[in-house]
């Protein structure tokens, strides 16, 4: 961007200088041209942090699913019980090791031991609640359901991004702008000529940050599930 912005300057000064019969309509395109470009920094800004928070309420909605199940499958036989309760636990470290972990290799190792971890949750409970059929049973296996659904339910949201149409159409955008404000500048400053493409780099690596749920500095902890987690090693 402040390599457009130099360039417009350039093309200013030596190829089509503007004259002031035109530099009015000259502002007003620039302005719109910012305008444009600064409400879709702030669209994208609110798509990103909406995202962010339905990250939020699903780790803690993973978290309450998982706790609830725990305490359910204590109505089920003693073997039984004391196995879902076993397998509820990994289960809960293998999510907190999701939410944690940055390196896409250990990453597909983790969905696998979730999914076979949540092959054997559910045969589990299956087995208890066909061999009983009844309202006890048929909670337990609600709850269950409700455990496996969160997770994919989390799955969605951190694949739910921020569309590459939006990130290429603000980049052109951008790019037009400070060539815009290269054009129209009167006095040849190369120290203001960047203070625009610093401000929108700024603003774009926020908006990027926080729309990637596993890179970057901004990211949701497993906090409710690293709790839970000490809750339950605590009680056993």
């Amino acid at each position: 961007m402040w390599l457009s912005a130099n360039l417009g300057a350039l093309y200013g000064e030596r190829m089509r200088p503007l004259n002031d019969e035109k530099r009015e309509d000259f502002g007003t395109v620039l302005a719109a041209t910012l305008t444009l470009l600064g409400l879709l920094i702030g669209f994208t800004f609110s798509m990103s942090i909406t995202r962010y928070d339905q990250r939020k309420n699903y780790e803690e909605a993973e978290a309450n699913a998982i706790g609830t199940e725990y305490v359910r499958v204590e109505v089920l036989p003693a073997a039984d019980a004391g196995r879902a309760k076993d397998l509820l636990r990994k289960y809960l470290d293998q999510r907190i090791l999701f939410y944690r972990n940055r390196d896409h290799k250990e990453l597909l190792q983790i969905n696998a031991t979730t999914a076979q971890l949540q092959n054997d949750l559910w045969s589990t409970v299956r087995g208890p609640s066909e061999a009983q059929p009844n309202p006890i049973t048929a909670l337990v296996l609600s709850g269950m359901n409700d455990v496996l659904n969160s997770q994919g339910y989390t799955t969605a949201a951190w694949l739910n991004r921020i569309p590459i149409a939006a990130w290429l159409l603000m980049r052109a955008i951008a790019l037009g702008a400070n060539f815009l404000i290269g054009y129209g500048e009167r006095r040849k400053d190369k120290f203001l000529l960047l203070i625009v493409p610093l401000a929108v780099s700024l603003s774009f690596f926020l908006v990027a940050d926080i729309d990637s749920p596993r890179n970057g500095l901004i990211s949701v902890q497993p906090q409710n599930l690293i709790l839970l987690s000490e809750s339950l090693n605590a009680t056993r």
